[in-house]
């Protein structure tokens, strides 16, 4: 199995001591193009996302592709001579990730006090559920925290329903992908106008509190607070989901003036373009409940084929709403090549998401997935470190690795 990758971040060495979604995450995106990302996990049970969720035959979808392109060491952080293995790989490091609780690190002397000691050149991204600061710091974090208390839930589903909260870890992809570029500025910072290391902060919350808009803006200003509306937008109109004759479901946006004259033309209704109730934006918001019921009995008296067919006459934006087997099945996600397929030992042919973004020149790859537990303790201790056999004999023994 190669561990070798081309890519844009080809030469830059990682060290993932993250666990779960978050830091992982970030691990990942980076070793998806070229980054050498070696994650340390605990001897004894590893990083918990091994088993988390859908398990074949014993093996983690989670694990298989969070773990792809990575290299895997066990270590134990916590004890002392595991402390000194840490430091020798942070003297080797440009990156290192970590989502322990705040003040972990610090009670194992590996905070970025020392590790910055060992290696000034490092650049320290820190995750957690609150940050490294403030009142709520040290308490446990999950992305479901993240994403009650950011504001996104409270505006997430029907107004007279309870709030809705993402079937997946939103909150953790969020903040990894804020983490990932603070890395690479804090990266050009150093190697290209002559910097330092440097530490990094990321919570949470601040991210997905950032990507709900400007609502505290317009709460400053008007005292309004955003409230659920469903699939509907407060903004434009129409907007939301339809179910078809054929019992599918399509989801249509007309954001814009023209957009909507169009979806008027789609449905067979040109006449409505005249009608002051839906003649602009402001009129098509006050009377959505009509407009809404008007769009819904059309599309209940087409299939979903015969409404895509009008809108692309019309040059209106709809679109089917898929699950991940019309995704697997879609001519542009082939066309994109969106899934690659990748030979695993433990899962054989495995379809999983490809790297994006496309670069023309430096592409990303999926080399591998997820592997063993400590699958390369040899190389990294050995090979990586120079540690010779007797040294890894003994810290085997100790079980620090």
């Amino acid at each position: 199995m190669s561990t070798t990758k081309l890519g844009p971040l080809d030469g830059l060495t990682v060290i993932e001591a993250g666990s779960m979604i978050s830091g992982p995450t970030v691990g990942r995106l980076l070793a998806d193009f070229g980054a050498d990302v070696i994650k340390i996990e605990h001897p004894e049970y590893g990083d918990h996302i091994r088993n988390f969720g859908t398990q074949k035959d014993g093996v983690g979808m989670w694990h298989k592709y969070l773990g792809r392109n990575k290299r895997s060491v066990t270590l134990d952080a916590s004890a002392e001579r595991g402390q000194t293995v840490f430091h020798d790989l942070i003297s080797e490091a440009d990156v290192l990730i970590e989502n322990f609780r705040p003040g972990t690190l610090e009670r194992w002397n590996l905070g970025w006090e020392q590790l910055s000691e060992t290696n000034p050149d490092l650049v320290m991204l820190r995750m957690s559920g609150f940050g490294q600061t403030g009142p709520y710091a040290e308490k446990p974090g999950f992305g479901t925290l993240a994403e009650a208390l950011s504001g996104f839930a409270y505006v997430n589903g029907f107004e007279d329903r309870e709030p809705l909260l993402p079937p997946t870890g939103l909150a953790d992809n969020i903040a990894a992908l804020y983490a990932t570029f603070s890395v690479m500025f804090a990266l050009y910072h150093r190697d290209v106008n002559g910097g330092t290391g440097q530490y990094i902060d990321v919570s949470l919350i601040e991210p997905i509190f950032n990507l709900i808009g400007p609502f505290p803006l317009t709460y400053d200003q008007t005292g309004e607070i955003a409230r659920r509306s469903g699939n509907r937008s407060t903004s434009s109109a129409p907007r939301n989901v339809y179910r078809t004759g054929d019992d599918r479901w399509v989801a249509l946006s007309a954001s814009a003036q023209p957009i909507a004259m169009r979806t008027l033309d789609a449905i067979g209704r040109p006449d409505l373009k005249d009608d002051p109730r839906f003649a602009d934006n402001e009129s098509r918001l006050e009377n959505v409940e009509e407009l809404d019921s008007i769009i819904q009995e059309w599309m209940a008296e087409h299939t979903r084929e015969e409404i895509l067919e009008s809108f692309e006459e019309h040059d209106a934006t709809i679109a089917s709403v898929y699950n991940v087997e019309d995704i697997m099945d879609d001519e542009h996600y082939q066309a994109r090549d969106a899934v690659v397929t990748v030979d695993d030992k433990d899962l054989g042919k495995a379809a999983v998401q490809n790297t994006i973004p496309k670069f023309s020149e430096t592409p990303g790859s999926v080399d591998h997935l997820g592997v063993d537990l400590g699958e390369h303790n040899e190389d990294v201790f050995g090979e990586f470190l120079g540690y010779d056999d007797a040294v890894l004999e003994e810290l085997d023994s100790e079980g620090v690795i």
